[in-house]
């Protein structure tokens, strides 16, 4: 297992907050209960910040009209809805909802061609409340596959997570599978889907980003 680069700031801040801890434990000494406290609290604050940034060592195997799950966690969302945004239809939207423990890579559900994309600044309402993927800052993705059908996907910030990291723009081609981003602590992607797509995912379901399939089409 490695590090993911976006974590570099957060793991060196990491590690001088468990310094500081540690040294203050050795300030009290004296007092073998606050030392321990102080420890355990530098040990948990540094294996949290590396464990969140982890890279999984995960094979795949992409299979053409397959849509893959494009993050790690628990399907929270299944449910028709009107996506006026760039596609102006009705859609599928299947949402997957990342904990803090869960891996925060992103990755394509499909490949094909970026046909848009966009930034949303926004609020940052925690990112299992409904009105999270219009209010909240968001990225939107709009995937053109090779069978000319469109997926629009986005990634949304949510109460703890302040940074939505993006790798592609408009334009560009995508492999199913491939990183195109990073949301750091805690947050949601949310995927619309063609309605006479063949849902595979239940409610409440876990799933992981390359592996799991939530849909066919």
């Amino acid at each position: 297992m490695r590090l993911h680069k976006e974590g570099t700031v957060s793991i060196i801040l990491g590690l001088i907050v468990g310094s500081i801890l540690v040294y203050l434990g050795t300030i009290f000494s004296t007092y073998f209960v606050v030392q321990v406290i102080l420890n355990l609290g530098a040990v948990y604050i540094v294996f949290m910040v590396l464990y969140f940034f982890r890279v999984p060592n995960r094979s795949y195997n992409a299979i053409d009209g397959m849509v893959y799950s494009p993050v790690d966690g628990k399907v929270v969302a299944i449910e028709n809805v009107f996506v006026d945004e760039y596609l102006n239809e009705e859609r599928i939207q299947v949402s997957v909802f990342m904990s803090p423990y869960n891996v925060h890579i992103n990755w394509s559900p499909i490949a094909g061609v970026v046909k848009y994309f966009k930034y949303h600044p926004g609020k940052f309402l925690v990112a299992w409340h409904p009105k999270s993927s219009t209010l909240n800052e968001r990225t939107t993705y709009v995937v053109e596959g090779a069978n000319g059908k469109r997926i629009l996907f986005r990634q949304i910030a949510g109460a703890m997570a302040r940074r939505i990291v993006h790798y592609k723009e408009e334009g560009d081609k995508i492999e199913a599978c491939e990183e195109f981003g990073f949301i750091k602590f805690g947050s949601r992607v949310d995927v619309f889907l063609p309605l006479d797509a063949k849902i595979q995912v239940k409610l409440n379901q876990k799933v992981q980003g390359r592996r799991s399939v939530l849909a066919e089409m």
